[in-house]
């Protein structure tokens, strides 16, 4: 297709190396007078760019290119923005679904009559294998061998359809496991910063079906999490929509100081961010203190902007950027190009205060961030670190109707047996050092290296209660550790190489030693976990541990050392050296020379190119994986891994007017969707559990939810199924349970759901604040729709799964302020019709909720439709986005 020149923006910019390139110059719109673009924050130009360039007169029109150029701080947000990124990113945990719809598509495609190629990725797609790999072994010399030959006999098949899905699709490629976590892969390898077609040059942006796909906005690079059917639709051609966004300004000022880390500051950040209530906004930060941050520090602060709730956390590009490139391996001439393009397009550097107009401006003085963790149960949950003993004890006692464990608070010092020694409350059983959150940031890695270390020569060894392990986010990690001569010391006290992926951080801690489970199980402990991660819902670490504290790896290796949370490790020792003498934290924390010392060990591009020169060699397991062959998919009925999902079946898509509901479940605040949607452990005796042993699989063999989501019958079924969720129309329950209507049975979510299916009854579910917060998953969505749920009714919706629920062809619908299931005291025994779409839909319209009780009562309340922009509207009519693509497709 030939570049348009519309209001003369192709323009040219000198390449670096002596040629010239074509870019849609931003300054040359302003000139033409469409709007003063140099006034907007530096994402949303970005977003500009992607539109002018994209512009056709059909998905992308002159109209949208001049609504967004005249943005507005404080505008009404009703304008839809057609987003078309450069590249999409994935991970296994939802590579693999997405893959099979893809794979699904194709087999609609020829069963049509149709070429099967129609279904092809228009953009490059990379998948990131690391969400497999789980932490069987630990503390041993050749864990990552060991704990990598159990990922390949459990995920074989997994992987063989990846291996389909690379020689089937021309665009898709997989970075296999042992390599590193996607983002910290992104950040050092996959980004590009500057991209090319045709001669013209343009911003690396992309979307990825991870929820920090962020991180790689501290490279100034416009990226954002979606679910796997939006990053389907995207790949597909279709652009990636969405409201045009309030940007919130974070100035940054003054520097960290001594014995404050990143991750301290994150977690600040996300305390702070998630008061303000950014959920669904831009933030970009700009002012001295951004710019006098390292780019792996603005990584870690990027790479948390679900937890704070906002879209993006974004960093634009300025010099350390480019000496980011540099330092990576990227060559002499892409960071000229990078450099240059950004600084022709007027977006090179850090912001001033004043420099661009926000939405509203927060500040942060950087020197007021104290050492902290959060916890126990959710990230924005910020706690100074000698609060942290204080903090636990008070959660111990306090109700659990309060957030608290409902227990004695004498029995906070009790000790119980197990095998020769003893076990209590707050004893931490897990320690990992763990996420790409904080092992992309060699300031912090190598500071527990350091801390480790110190312990070492003091004499400090790990209980041996504690499950330790060190999972980095790329080879990088080990080799500068190795060459700094910090791998042993942390070996030395535990914190042993276990693999290259997410591992505890995504929930795949592995099994405690048997004598320990049982002693937590059985006397009902308040055991603890400390991760360098960014996830601590209930249940997601693992299923057995209930308080769960993210912290930097330094502290993860401080706390590991003293095994337990009931420590205030500012006043009292961490243990006793071989001296005899009480070792504080203090003795052994390096100094932020000391860590300076070290850090050239991380920056040497050799390192880099040779870690991502060849990702097959010396990697004898991923080639030993067949590669079936074929542009259309053979679905194995018998597989329970990989099935030809259902969600092509032609059925149409519903008006949205709903009669004679039940409710399948209330819920209160913070539903997460690791809640909707586990990833991690497979319960014997839950649904999915029964249904595995059914079909032949031993309890060994279950692997995890979210390696079972090539599989509808598994997902489905595990579906609302995490053993913390509560249901509150069985008041003081915990787990997937629901009461039946109206007989009032207990049974499981699932098999409820299955009932009501056979009777014809429509399901709603009710919920509190923030519904669906934490990754982006759209089995939470899916597994929703297929269990016969037609809206969704919660205070408010985290931005992805409102998104994905849509997506899917279920209604999310949202109580007016001050209203909630509660208020209405709805207990599950009622029927509810939902009225006012009879004549269509319009985006974020008033729908009518009737209630009818059983007490032949009715209530009427007026609730928002959260259906917010119209090619929303059209996907649910269709039935969901993967639906209404398709048909895009063969109708062309």
């Amino acid at each position: 297709m030939n570049p348009h020149n519309l209001f003369s923006s192709l323009t040219e910019f000198n390449l670096g190396n002596g040629a010239r390139g074509q870019m849609y110059s931003l300054p040359a719109l302003e000139a033409a007078g469409v709007g003063k673009i140099s006034r907007l924050p530096v994402s949303i130009r970005i977003v500009l760019e992607a539109i002018l360039r994209h512009c056709d007169g059909k998905k992308v029109t002159e109209q949208h290119i001049r609504e967004l150029a005249n943005w507005q701080p404080n505008g009404k947000r009703t304008e839809e923005i057609p987003f078309i990124v450069a590249r999409i990113l994935l991970q296994d945990f939802t590579g693999v679904p997405l893959l099979a719809d893809l794979a699904a598509m194709r087999s609609a495609t020829a069963k049509a009559g149709k070429n099967p190629k129609l279904i092809e990725p228009l953009v490059p797609v990379d998948m990131v294998v690391d969400h497999s790999v789980q932490v069987d072994v630990f503390n041993q010399p050749d864990a990552l061998q060991q704990n990598m030959q159990l990922e390949f006999i459990r995920n074989r098949e997994r992987y063989q359809f990846l291996k389909w899905g690379m020689q089937a699709f021309d665009t898709f490629k997989v970075v296999p496991p042992g390599i590193g976590i996607v983002h910290q892969v992104n950040l050092e390898y996959l980004a590009r910063g500057v991209m090319e077609k045709d001669g013209v040059y343009y911003p690396d942006t992309l979307v990825g079906t991870d929820s920090h796909t962020t991180m790689i906005n501290g490279l100034g690079i416009v990226a954002w999490g979606v679910g796997g059917i939006e990053a389907e639709a995207g790949m597909l051609g279709q652009p990636v929509y969405f409201l045009t966004p309030d940007v919130v300004g974070v100035n940054l000022k003054g520097k960290i100081r001594e014995g404050v880390t990143a991750t301290d500051v994150v977690l600040t950040i996300t305390e702070m961010l998630r008061r303000a209530k950014v959920v669904s906004k831009f933030v970009e930060f700009f002012g001295e203190g951004a710019a006098a941050l390292s780019l792996p520090d603005r990584a870690t602060i990027a790479n948390m902007a679900p937890e704070y709730g906002a879209t993006m956390g974004f960093f634009p590009v300025d010099e350390a950027t480019c000496a980011y490139y540099a330092a990576t391996g990227r060559s002499a001439e892409q960071v000229a190009t990078i450099r240059n393009y950004f600084q022709a397009q007027g977006l090179f550097g850090i912001p001033a205060a004043g420099d661009c107009d926000y939405s509203e401006v927060l500040e942060l003085d950087l020197g007021s961030v104290v050492p902290s963790v959060a916890g126990p149960r959710r990230p924005q949950d910020r706690i100074e670190l000698g609060h942290v003993k204080s903090k636990f004890a008070e959660l111990f006692a306090k109700p659990v109707s309060e957030g608290g464990y409902g227990k004695e608070a004498a029995a906070l010092t009790q000790r119980v047996p197990y095998d020769s020694a003893t076990l209590g409350h707050g004893d931490v059983v897990i320690a990992a050092i763990t996420s790409c959150t904080n092992t992309s940031n060699p300031s912090v890695m190598l500071a527990a290296g350091l801390l480790a270390k110190k312990a070492v020569a003091k004499g400090l060894t790990v209980p041996a209660h504690v499950k330790t392990s060190l999972g980095p986010g790329s080879r990088v990690v080990t080799e500068y550790l190795k060459e700094a001569g910090l791998l042993d010391a942390l070996g030395d006290v535990g914190f042993k190489l276990v693999g290259y992926g997410c591992t505890t951080c995504i929930g795949n801690s592995g099994p405690l030693p048997a004598a320990i489970e049982s002693a937590i199980v059985g006397n009902d402990l308040v055991a603890t976990s400390v991760l360098s991660g960014n996830r601590n819902f209930e249940a997601r670490v693992h299923q057995n541990v209930k308080a769960n504290f993210l912290m930097s790896p330094p502290l993860v290796v401080a706390y590991a050392l003293a095994g337990t949370m009931n420590k205030d490790l500012g006043t009292e020792p961490i243990g006793t050296g071989k001296d005899g003498q009480a070792v504080y934290l203090k003795d052994i924390w390096p100094s932020l020379e000391e860590v300076a010392a070290v850090m050239g060990t991380a920056t040497n591009p050799d390192t880099y190119r040779a870690m991502y020169a060849d990702f097959t060699a010396n990697n004898p397991l991923w080639a030993a994986v067949p590669a079936p062959v074929g542009s259309v998919y053979e679905w194995d009925n018998a597989s329970t891994y990989i099935q030809q999902p259902p969600f092509f079946d032609g059925a149409a898509g519903d008006s949205g007017v709903i009669h004679g509901a039940r409710a399948l479940a209330v819920f209160g605040d913070s539903v997460t969707t690791d809640h909707i949607s586990p990833a991690g452990a497979i319960k014997p005796s839950s649904p999915a559990g029964r249904f595995l042993q059914e079909h032949g699989v031993d309890k060994a063999d279950f692997n995890s939810y979210g390696a079972r989501r090539g599989n509808h019958e598994v997902m489905m079924r595990g579906t609302f199924a995490n053993v913390r969720i509560k249901n509150l129309m069985l008041p003081g329950s915990e787990g997937g349970i629901t009461r039946h209507q109206p007989d009032g049975e207990e049974m499981a979510i699932y098999d409820a759901a299955m009932r009501y299916q056979v009777a014809a009854t429509p399901l709603m579910i009710f919920a509190g604040e923030e519904y669906g917060t934490g990754s982006s998953r759209d089995w939470a969505a899916k597994g929703t729709r297929l269990l016969g749920v037609k809206a969704v009714v919660a205070k408010s919706f985290e931005r992805i799964h409102r998104a994905n629920l849509v997506g899917m062809g279920v209604l999310p619908c949202q109580f007016k302020d001050g209203m909630g299931a509660d208020t209405l005291q709805l207990d599950g025994s009622e029927t509810f019709d939902l009225l006012g779409l009879e004549n269509g839909i319009t985006p974020q319209q008033d729908v009518q909720l009737i209630i009818h009780r059983t007490n032949g009562t009715t209530d009427t309340a007026t609730v928002k439709l959260r259906i917010d922009t119209p090619i929303e509207v059209d996907y649910y009519q269709s039935g969901g986005i993967l639906p209404f693509v398709l048909a895009q497709l063969l109708g062309s």
